[in-house]
């Protein structure tokens, strides 16, 4: 059976995301906040800003291209800008498509999307990327529509009628919600099988393949194992490959994590992942 990818994390390129003023703390959705989620943790320009020879092309941020071609299908990260298809939808709408992957149509977007992490989006953290996207400056950019070789489920699950976010702060709870909902580290990181990540018996255990013009990368596994996983890195030096791509011995880390956009966290978020991280149960890799 052909596994259905649901992540967006297998991106070839990064781009570099600009700091933000930004804090942990939450006072209700805001345009701000969204461009803090958008441009920092949660990496959206990595896979809908289209690149070039050098990287992200200039002045076509977030305006959409060519993601994925493979056997299984190949996919399209759609133009976010308000010349694009969102132009035209409601708030409501594109909110449903961000979180359930359903389109004003009844269609549903198709991998990489993932939506095993985005239907746990907190209600004032989708407002606030909605708000942020209408503030985008129209960019024009005719991207295809994705095509697929397999069969798509008619949804990824129940209507989600409301979700709120833990309370930010440096805890393991809000470093769950930013390195599942928010950053979908335990996609990525998670062992696939038919359904999509195995999130219920392998979380965090690494052993997915990602392959692009840098050659072929695994995830890494992200559970406190001692020999496998970051059990055997300092909090300092967990930070630095989170944010840097940059391991202990001063080599580099290949793609496709999104380094640039995690190193625009904040100081606290980056301090609720790494305790979460170390909550995590101790499991060898995925053979």
């Amino acid at each position: 059976m052909m596994t259905i990818r649901l992540s967006q994390g297998f991106c070839a390129l990064m781009f570099l995301a600009v700091l933000l003023p930004a804090t942990s703390a939450q006072a209700g959705p805001s345009a701000e906040r969204g461009e803090y989620l958008v441009r920092g943790p949660a990496g959206c320009g990595n896979c809908h800003t289209p690149l070039g020879p050098e990287g992200p092309v200039p002045g076509m941020e977030f305006a959409g291209r060519l993601v994925e071609d493979n056997p299984a299908f190949t996919a399209y990260a759609p133009n976010l800008t308000p010349a694009g298809p969102i132009g035209a939808w409601s708030d409501a709408e594109l909110s449903r498509a961000i979180r359930e992957g359903l389109r004003p149509d009844g269609s549903l977007i198709g991998p990489p999307m993932p939506f095993a992490m985005y239907r746990g989006l907190g209600d004032e953290d989708l407002q606030s990327i909605v708000m942020f996207l209408r503030t985008l400056e129209p960019v024009e950019n005719m991207v295809p529509a994705s095509s697929y070789r397999i069969p798509l489920p008619p949804a990824y699950g129940p209507a989600v009628e409301s979700v709120t976010a833990p309370d930010a702060g440096v805890t393991a709870e809000y470093g769950a919600y930013l390195a599942g909902p928010v950053m979908h580290c335990m996609e990525c990181h998670t062992p696939m099988g038919p359904q999509g990540p195995m999130l219920d018996t392998d979380l965090g255990r690494g052993g997915f393949a990602f392959v692009g013009p840098w050659g072929t990368s695994v995830a890494s596994n992200l559970t406190p194992h001692e020999t496998d996983g970051i059990g055997r890195y300092d909090d300092a030096e967990l930070k630095a490959m989170i944010t840097e791509g940059t391991r202990p011995d001063g080599s580099k880390m290949l793609p496709p994590m999104p380094y640039a956009y995690l190193a625009a966290m904040t100081p606290e978020d980056l301090d609720a992942v790494v305790l979460y991280l170390r909550s995590l149960p101790p499991l060898p890799s995925a053979k």
